[in-house]
């Protein structure tokens, strides 16, 4: 089980387990597409991208806070650093506008995969349309392709985020 370091506490330590999360919830998201679970494997593979999200913006947080500045209240009133909420949250409205930040350092891979992500997660919860209303997947091998490719995406960001905290 991992144990939840908010980035205020222990930034290094926070990016350490939202790594660690990515890697555990993208290899899950395989497996279940192996047993023919797709929604559950899109949850799963979403997840991963939003850990791996957030451990890069907890990497950059100086540039992510120039978009977060100032002070939000918590759940239990504590005043915290806007970007530090972002940051720890990683709130799925805010995933694409992260995202964006992230591609000075990144490059548009990042923007697209969070995309990608924000549309298996729709997938998730509506399933398949073949009408093209409340899903953008219309079959079940579109779904499929693109919730591995996210999987895959997820673990190889976290081993690159990982080495690139490490040097």
């Amino acid at each position: 089980m991992l144990e939840f370091k908010p980035p205020w506490r222990d930034a290094s330590g926070y990016v350490d387990v939202r790594l660690n999360e990515a890697l555990y919830e993208a290899d899950l998201a395989i497996k279940f597409l192996e047993q023919g679970l797709h929604r559950n494997a899109a949850g799963k593979a979403f997840q991963a991208w939003k850990a791996v999200l957030a451990a890069a913006a907890a990497l950059n947080r100086d540039l992510v806070a120039k978009r977060y500045p100032g002070t939000v209240k918590d759940r239990v009133g504590v005043i915290r650093s806007r970007v530090d909420m972002v940051i720890a949250l990683m709130p799925t409205v805010r995933m694409r506008e992260v995202a964006g930040i992230l591609m000075d350092k990144y490059g548009w891979e990042v923007l697209y995969l969070t995309d990608l992500a924000l549309s298996i997660h729709e997938f998730q919860y509506n399933g398949l349309d073949p009408g093209g209303i409340v899903s953008k997947y219309v079959n079940v091998h579109d779904a499929e392709r693109d919730v591995r490719h996210l999987a895959e995406k997820a673990i190889e960001w976290a081993k690159r985020l990982g080495e690139a905290k490490s040097n």
